[in-house]
């Protein structure tokens, strides 16, 4: 059966290069017969230099009869037919930058599954590409550029457009247990990143890479913790380092999609600072395998406002736990009066407090105890209170918007039992808040602690870590703690229990002789 590929396809595809000192070069083509794949080859690191991509497509039924069609696409110096046997009908074409097309002008070739149907540009050598029905073609493009600017890889897809893979739905473990894996500030970019503060500065006996030492890291965590869902809380592009984000973006989904684990994503102050906005970002994010993320509603503010639910075990579809998530934005909107960074808007409480209320009949259905869990990007001021008890270390100071909406208050009202950030990479603690009359804990607010090698550290030696939330729902139990990328790598950091019986918790009691000095300190001061 023909496979036909509604819409567009491919009839030929070719590179401009032009410079500022020759005027009369261009990189622009008939807009009426190209169409232009925006994104410069050089990425903005040449003064004078441009290099971009430009595909020919028509409509399968405008094609005419002595049209061509592209069948396939390859990168290199020389004839990809050579030493090879080729239809007598078609042949290699040579394109700049090395790029060879195989065209087609048999009847139905654009009904084949090698039709090529839509191009794109992934940078760096260790690019992967993540969408169904893609597959990059071949080595970098041959473009002289030097050692500062990530490689330029065509990617295509061929045959017909496919469907965005269906959504897994996250469910409770047979054995009551679920787990999360918090991955904070990745800060991965185009290429392979430099490092930051690392400790070590080296890695396996050469040179830090940030981006191969981030994954490394998380792809090591996953196999020995086995997480059930990933949150990615914002920062996974590192901006000024990542000009083309979609690139960056890949790195992370390549991963997870490796390992078949859901996971759902939202925005830090750093992740549209390159090439592609919010809104531009979350919509390749919404169409990946086993990306469970969303744009949210469109008439409040921001982008990724949403909620996912797990399903309780077995073939139950009752929710036994709900993660809001909720974008916190990026810098101050008026400086003047709020220096610093920017805070969740009256509209996103507003609608946060009317979709938890909405799903309150529908959670009680649950037959055990229903718990209801949130993640931002920036903390909330109350981050910082000095007096709240704390697990985990304090090393900066937290910087949280200094304009309170009190969405903390709406959390608590909401029955929230804990909400996690990231932001501030060295801090790793988790604070109780507490009702202030009667002292009774309401809520852990919590931090994942920076993971990414491309992000700063650099304060007591810090090294990066990740955050998990252990979730027994046969006793309504939240366990955290954080493992560490060097040290005491089998080391659970910090493990404690936030939430049991569906209730926040007070902290642990410290050990005896943590005690002891503390009491000596406290008897310091009364005299």
């Amino acid at each position: 059966m023909p496979q036909h590929n509604h819409g567009l396809v491919v009839t030929d595809i070719t590179v401009t290069r032009c410079n500022k000192v020759n005027i009369f070069s261009s990189c622009k083509l008939d807009p009426v017969v190209w169409h232009r794949i925006d994104k410069n080859l050089y990425l903005g690191n040449t003064w004078a230099s441009s290099a971009y991509i430009h595909v020919q497509r028509k409509k399968e039924e405008e094609l005419a009869p002595d049209d061509k069609v592209v069948i396939d696409v390859k990168v290199g110096p020389i004839d990809p037919a050579d030493g090879a046997k080729e239809q007598r009908d078609t042949r290699w074409e040579s394109r700049p930058a090395g790029l060879w097309i195989l065209r087609s002008a048999r009847p139905h070739a654009s009904d084949s599954k090698d039709a090529v149907t839509a191009v794109d540009v992934l940078f760096g050598d260790d690019a992967d590409e993540v969408r169904p029905g893609w597959a990059l073609r071949g080595t970098a493009l041959m473009l002289d550029t030097n050692r500062d600017v990530p490689s330029a890889h065509i990617t295509v897809r061929r045959g017909s457009h496919e469907e965005p893979p269906k959504k897994p739905a996250p469910r409770i473990r047979d054995n009551g247990k679920f787990k999360i894996m918090q991955l904070a500030d990745l800060h991965l970019s185009t290429g392979l990143g430099q490092c930051r503060d690392a400790v070590p500065d080296e890695y396996e006996g050469g040179p830090c890479e940030a981006d191969p030492r981030t994954l490394d890291f998380v792809s090591r965590l996953i196999e020995e913790e086995k997480p059930d869902l990933v949150v990615l809380s914002g920062d996974q592009v590192n901006g000024d380092s990542a000009p083309d984000a979609q690139t960056a973006i890949f790195k992370y989904a390549h991963l997870l999609i490796k390992y078949k684990i859901p996971y759902v994503s939202i925005f830090g102050n750093h992740d549209d600072e390159g090439s592609l906005s919010r809104a531009g970002q979350m919509a390749i994010i919404e169409q990946l395998p086993y990306s469970l993320s969303s744009a949210g509603p469109d008439d409040i503010a921001g982008v990724g406002n949403y909620y996912v639910e797990v399903l309780a075990q077995g073939s139950s579809k009752h929710s036994a736990l709900t993660l809001y998530l909720l974008d916190t934005h990026s810098y101050s909107p008026d400086e003047r009066h709020y220096s610093g960074y920017d805070w969740i808007k009256p509209n996103q409480i507003e609608w946060f407090k009317q979709t938890a209320s909405g799903l309150k009949k529908k959670h009680k259905e649950y037959t055990h105890i229903h718990m209801d869990l949130a993640f931002i990007h920036i903390p909330l001021p109350e981050y910082a209170l000095p007096d709240n008890l704390r697990v985990g270390e304090w090393r900066e100071a937290v910087t949280a918007p200094t304009y309170n909406t009190h969405f903390r208050d709406a959390l608590v009202e909401q029955g929230i039992v804990m909400v996690s950030c990231g932001h501030d990479h060295v801090n790793e603690y988790c604070t109780l808040s507490a009702d202030k009359e009667s002292g009774k804990p309401e809520l852990w607010m919590c931090y994942g602690g920076g993971a990414g090698f491309g992000g700063y550290g650099g304060y007591d030696s810090y090294v990066r870590r990740v955050r998990f939330f252990d979730i027994d729902m046969n006793t309504a139990r939240i366990t955290t703690y954080k493992r560490l990328e060097h040290g005491e790598i089998d080391k659970r950091i910090d493990q404690q229990i936030i939430v049991d019986g569906g209730s926040v918790m007070p902290p642990p009691e410290p050990p005896a002789e943590e005690a002891a000095k503390e009491g000596t300190k406290e008897a310091t001061k009364a005299t």
